[in-house]
């Protein structure tokens, strides 16, 4: 077992489920998080091990205001869905959405095996979450509590 500040990460708890708001959380169905950073104790970004089994996403289709994010495939295969199109990300595949470009995004697990990804992004308390495909939006501060409305500000 290693001594801090090393850390295995499958002794770190499990996080399922979504923050999002019904019905839209059930898009993560069979999605799984290690949160890495935080089990470290670090606040300036976020790293977690993200298991996706068939069938789940990653997250609804978005992009963010002010968080840069990256994806790194560990394990399996998932398909990445922008606003270009689709494309299939396997083992040992990347990819990066700068802050502030209007890009939604998503990973799905379309394979009939589990997948695991590495996500890293940064924690600033500025960014506003968008969801291109559905009426659905996030306020700032989504990282000390998340605030979701209608694209038109009303409440959940």
């Amino acid at each position: 077992m290693p001594k801090s500040p090393a850390l295995d990460p499958m002794t770190i708890d499990v996080r399922v489920g979504s923050v999002y708001p019904a019905p839209f959380n059930a898009s993560t169905q069979g999605r799984s998080k290690r949160a890495l950073t935080t089990a470290l104790g670090l606040s300036q970004f976020g790293v977690n091990i993200t298991d996706l089994a068939p069938g789940a996403a990653s997250a609804l289709r978005h992009w963010h205001s002010h968080e840069d994010e990256f994806v790194y495939v560990l394990d399996g295969e998932v398909m990445l869905v922008t606003d270009d199109g689709e494309q299939v990300l396997s083992q040992g595949m990347c990819a990066g959405f700068p802050a502030g470009v209007p890009d939604g995004h998503c990973l799905e697990n379309r394979s009939n095996a589990p997948a695991t990804i590495l996500e890293v992004g940064s924690r600033s308390e500025l960014d506003e979450g968008h969801y291109p495909d559905v009426d659905l939006h996030c306020a700032p501060g989504r990282y000390t509590k998340p605030k979701f409305t209608h694209k038109d500000g009303t409440s959940y």
